[in-house]
């Protein structure tokens, strides 16, 4: 079976983005791939998190995924951390990565952007940035943060993965491992590692929209339910969910923050309940109030049996130590083989 890896940064609990957006494919490929699922902690330290937070968070995604379905007798599900082979081709990929390259990444510009004070200057070329360094910020910007994309690489071809399940954000990453792939087969003359393609499961990708009005869900808008939400909070959540006065033309177009809960609707209620309030809207008689309390009802009972699970399996740390134990001796493995073949080809020891 051709093999898939996928990595989530241990961030706070999966949300319904997160499941219909990924999680939800997962559980079909692990019947049809050779999956290895990890919890990318590694990834986390650019945010400099307590060690408390990281075992704390981990122990989280990983009771998540088991209670979402993913089973750990078909995929790998492993800590980043416990593959110590992972920083060893980070190094060598590092080796052969420009720091120009590393430097003009988005995500980079746009997380140092945030940890940097930028001015905006007039030259006689035009408006452009200044970064403004001073003895407060200087070391803000980690070297960790700059090289994301070879760590990124590194966790991928390690397993000499040829599909990665990734978001139109990752795109940018995923060419860079391409790159480092090739850079690392042609600078050796062999063909050691595949170039991993992006990867959408599904032909139509699911965009769980988020509860303030506008873009999709996310853990740091604060728009998001999360799988673990008890019902009482699901439905807080929902019913202060952004609306308007309601159509006043029958077969109107829906604003984007109606729309948003028709999506919603469309994904965990049934069709006869979906027909129901879309004929309701059309017909300029719908009723919001009413629309959220069977929106938050039809979410809770989507979430309800994940959330009973996901209670069971987090109190149970000897089960969660067992499924971990079992990743990091899967993922090991895996890596130990290919990099036994990496040190050959540079020239070290095996």
């Amino acid at each position: 079976m051709e093999t898939v890896v996928s990595g989530i940064r241990p961030t706070g609990n999966l949300h319904l983005g997160n499941y219909f957006g990924a999680v939800k494919g997962f559980l079909q490929m692990q019947n049809e791939y050779n999956c290895f699922f990890f919890i990318a902690d590694w990834h986390s330290l650019t945010t400099h998190p307590h060690p408390d937070n990281i075992r704390n968070s981990v122990k989280t995604i990983l009771a998540e995924y088991l209670a979402c379905g993913i089973d750990p007798e078909k995929a790998t599900i492993y800590l980043q951390s416990d593959v110590r082979e992972i920083p060893e081709l980070y190094l060598y990929l590092n080796m052969n990565a420009g720091i120009g390259e590393l430097m003009r990444t988005t995500s980079f510009k746009d997380k140092a952007r945030q940890q940097l004070h930028i001015d905006r200057v007039n030259t006689s070329e035009g408006d452009v940035e200044r970064e403004i360094f001073n003895e407060s910020n200087k070391h803000s910007v980690s070297a960790g943060l700059l090289t994301y994309p070879t760590l990124m690489a590194a966790d991928i071809i390690i397993h000499k993965a040829v599909k990665v399940p990734v978001g139109k954000d990752q795109e940018q990453n995923m060419e860079m491992a391409r790159r480092f792939a090739r850079r690392f087969n042609s600078t050796y003359g062999v063909e050691c590692f595949p170039e991993p393609a992006s990867f959408y499961y599904s032909s139509k990708a699911i965009k769980v929209p988020g509860l303030d009005g506008s873009g999709k869900m996310g853990k740091s808008e604060g728009n998001a339910i999360y799988l673990i939400d008890d019902e009482k909070t699901i439905k807080k959540k929902v019913m202060k969910a952004v609306t308007d006065a309601g159509p006043t033309e029958p077969n109107s177009v829906k604003p984007e923050p109606i729309a948003n809960l028709f999506t919603m609707m469309e994904i965990v209620s049934t069709k006869d309940t979906f027909d129901f309030f879309n004929e309701k809207y059309n017909n300029c008689e719908i009723r919001y109030g009413d629309l959220k309390k069977q929106l938050a009802e039809d979410i809770n009972n989507f979430c309800a049996p994940i959330r009973e699970r996901i209670l069971d399996i987090r109190s149970d740390e000897d089960y969660l130590a067992k499924v971990a134990r079992m990743g990091a001796e899967k993922a090991s493995e895996s890596a130990a083989r290919t990099l036994r073949e990496v040190r050959e080809i540079i020239g070290f020891r095996g």
